[in-house]
């Protein structure tokens, strides 16, 4: 749950693709919560519609101050609040609501310039309608929120705050002293 989420600034951002979770590393907590990456899995290609993944920081904030369920085309405010009406009327959008926050790829040749780019696919971490699942693969390359949690992720992370996207799980193996 992001409620306890305050101006305290995480020191680390994670993805896990294989837990479809995301976590908040403070000094002191850690906060972890479901998302959705793509239905196609990990890849770094334009035009696979797939999560990338290694480190990436958030190049922009788009959405400052809009309502929770505001429709975005473009990265930019439709004028439409999402609805189940505005639902059955456009069947086949990608519905990105809410905030944006858009991703640029770090690491050169695996996700920065050429083919890779995150950026330029528009990876995004964003709002999504509350009747589409969360801890389940559904979207089209981005990493999809609950529209209450990405309100408050938004305005917990700064322009720059980079995140780590891996394929494997959060759970870590036991140990035993030997």
């Amino acid at each position: 749950m992001l409620e306890m989420i305050n101006t305290q600034t995480p020191t680390q951002v994670e993805i896990s693709i294989q837990d479809q979770r995301m976590r908040l590393i403070y000094d002191d907590r850690v906060i972890e919560y479901s998302i959705s990456t793509s239905k196609l899995g990990i890849g770094q290609q334009k035009g696979s519609n797939q999560t990338p993944l290694g480190w990436h920081q958030i190049r922009a904030k788009i959405g400052y101050g809009q309502p929770e369920n505001t429709v975005f085309i473009g990265r930019r405010p439709t004028g439409e609040i999402y609805s189940s009406a505005l639902a059955e009327q456009f069947p086949k959008r990608d519905w990105i609501l809410t905030r944006i926050l858009w991703l640029s790829g770090c690491e050169i040749g695996h996700n920065r310039f050429g083919n890779v780019d995150s950026m330029q696919r528009y990876i995004y971490i964003h709002g999504t309608p509350d009747t589409e699942p969360m801890g389940v693969a559904e979207s089209h390359g981005c990493v999809r929120m609950r529209n209450s949690d990405v309100i408050k992720l938004f305005d917990a992370l700064s322009v720059g705050t980079l995140i780590w996207i891996q394929e494997s799980t959060f759970a870590r193996i036991p140990c035993q002293s030997v």
